[in-house]
């Protein structure tokens, strides 16, 4: 295994692994590893079937099923995100189904709408487009560093509320089902969250969080939204251009992440997507 990192802050590509294959657990310890320092790891060239990216996402933690009124998992390991339908078709770009999931556009942070987070999610691009549709990674952990002092100790303590709902509504109103919002009703998140297999601190923001609690709520969302700004510098930013088979794992507690728009009337995009589970809320 050769892991070489593409920038400063933020992302590494994985040589010489094949996602597809059983793996010992010092293979998936030293991928652990790399996943804690880079947040972002890229495997190329992994043509693998939706049962291997399971297999394989197990062999770094507890497994998180998709919630069952979601209709894109179901309830499922997969979380398929395209812009195709069962059949294949292309989905218009203004019919809902496509406005749910240009949430992906956002910035954000999966399953920060839960009260246990998602620890990491895994994405495998099945069909991908000639140009756009784009990720973008960007590094809490190097942006919280890099806070003046004065901001830290203003941070320390404080608490957001996240939820899908407030997501979605900066899209259009009704992406949602009445299942779904119940589902997911808002929670709350420490604003700054120390990852426990470093010790270090990271900021906790994104499309998710609507307002820090305690506060006035225009003056939080404009908190939030200043250290969203400051989170997605381009400095503390990697962007991966998608080809076919690549293979992408991300550590949820310490980046935020956002797809990029593409022709997508006329082009396809279809990715598949595992997670992992949590290890417990963020606000003790």
């Amino acid at each position: 295994m050769t892991i070489v990192p593409l920038g400063e802050h933020i992302g590494a590509e994985v040589r010489d692994v094949d996602a597809g294959s059983p793996h010992a657990e010092e293979t998936f310890a030293e991928l652990r590893r790399a996943l804690y320092r880079h947040s972002v790891l890229v495997f190329h060239d992994q043509d693998i079937s939706d049962e291997q990216q399971v297999a394989f996402t197990r062999g770094f933690g507890r497994l998180q099923m998709t919630i069952a009124s979601d209709p894109y998992g179901g309830g499922g390991p997969i979380n398929r995100i395209a812009n195709v339908d069962e059949e294949g078709r292309l989905i218009p770009p203004r019919d809902k189904r496509s406005l749910y999931q240009a949430g992906n556009n956002l910035w954000h942070s999966d399953g920060s709408f839960k009260s246990v987070p998602l620890k990491a999610s895994m994405l495998s691009a099945k069909v991908v487009p000639p140009r756009g549709g784009e990720t973008e990674y960007a590094s809490l952990r190097a942006a919280y560093a890099t806070l003046p002092e004065s901001r830290k100790v203003q941070l320390e303590g404080l608490v957001a509320e996240h939820s899908m709902a407030y997501s979605r509504s900066q899209i259009a109103p009704g992406l949602m089902t009445e299942a779904f919002l119940k589902a997911t009703p808002p929670v709350r998140h420490m604003l700054v969250r120390t990852v426990p297999e470093t010790g270090e601190k990271a900021l906790y923001v994104g499309s998710y969080a609507s307002h820090v609690i305690g506060w006035d709520i225009e003056k939080g969302r404009a908190l939030l939204e200043e250290l969203l700004e400051w989170s997605t510098q381009p400095q503390f930013v990697y962007r991966h251009r998608w080809k076919a088979n690549d293979l992408v794992m991300w550590d949820n507690r310490t980046c935020l992440h956002r797809g990029r728009p593409w022709d997508n009337g006329v082009y396809k995009r279809i990715m598949h997507r595992t997670t992992l589970a949590g290890d417990g809320p963020t606000v003790p």
